[in-house]
């Protein structure tokens, strides 16, 4: 119990209190969450990759195999989600919503200091590694699944090039496979910049949890929660056996895999005419719920 209490207290309440102040920022002073979101997907978030890349010492294989993993978990888990969804009867919109919320979780803001803090910077530059391919992967085919079919593959390949952190990851990959030294002049830029990132995103989420409201499909809403918090991690631990995922990448994969529902879904259910409160409930029930699960995870990972 003494381990559980030191675990939320040093790793998870951090995090919640810098959301809370972003929660304040948006409840108090209108604080518009649209304009930090974009400055931290534009600016902060692709300097975060690609500092993480180039100065960690991670494993090309152990890259490829992070990567690998956060493909087949969003499959595994979009399969499960659908399966779920039958007896529910939910219609196309709200549908296309619980797809979204159940396949895509909050790698970025939320994951990224949940790991820092619990096992360090070689756990963060795996962790860098999940929410790059997340991000891809909600660029593409996250907006199929949006669009429902309305949208062409030329429109989501064209959204995926849109994506500043594409442009750091392949930067970063010619820098590794070359062996260029980036010069200090660019380096301290992109440094500071990476270490507004983490504070910056969390402020986001609590500005995000301040827009929340009651469910309007509560039976659907508890299935997704359970889908983000429950069945994830518990196929998390397969596939990080099938794929040969140990020590930080494994701590660094299961933690990515247990996160609550992604924030960008309710940008993309604004943006496709979907189920934006159903999105948002998502959301708001799995960010408070996951400190439950995210401390026994961390607990039982860091032994």
């Amino acid at each position: 119990m003494q381990l559980v209490a030191s675990i939320f207290v040093s790793d998870i309440l951090p995090i919640f209190i810098i959301a809370g102040v972003g929660f304040l920022l948006a409840r108090r002073l209108g604080a518009s969450v649209k304009t930090l979101a974009t400055v931290t997907f534009n600016a902060l978030s692709p300097c975060l990759v690609f500092d993480q890349l180039v100065t960690a010492q991670v494993s090309g294989s152990q890259s490829l195999r992070m990567a690998a993993f956060c493909v087949l978990l969003t499959i595994a888990i979009g399969i499960a989600a659908r399966l779920t969804s039958m007896p529910l009867r939910l219609d196309r919109t709200t549908l296309s919503t619980f797809l979204l919320v159940a396949m895509f979780s909050n790698s970025g803001n939320y994951a990224l200091p949940v790991v820092l803090f619990a096992f360090g910077k070689e756990a963060l530059a795996f962790a860098s590694v999940y929410f790059v391919t997340s991000a891809i992967l909600i660029y593409t085919f996250g907006i199929l699944v949006a669009a429902s079919g309305g949208s062409s593959v030329k429109a989501a390949w064209a959204r995926l090039f849109r994506v500043p952190a594409v442009y750091a990851v392949t930067a970063a990959v010619i820098v590794l496979a070359t062996g260029t030294t980036v010069p200090q002049a660019v380096m301290r830029p992109i440094h500071l910049l990476s270490d507004a990132a983490i504070p910056v995103m969390l402020l986001v989420l609590g500005m995000q949890l301040e827009r929340a409201t009651l469910p309007k499909h509560p039976a659907a809403v508890a299935a997704a929660v359970v889908l983000s918090l429950v069945v994830a991690p518990i196929i998390a631990f397969g596939l990080t056996a099938v794929l040969g995922l140990t020590g930080t990448a494994r701590q660094a994969a299961i933690i990515e895999a247990s996160m609550p529902a992604a924030v960008i879904t309710t940008v993309l259910a604004l943006e496709f005419d979907l189920d934006a409160s159903f999105a948002t409930s998502v959301v708001f029930f799995t960010t408070l719920l996951s400190p439950i699960t995210l401390v026994v995870l961390i607990a039982y990972l860091q032994r």
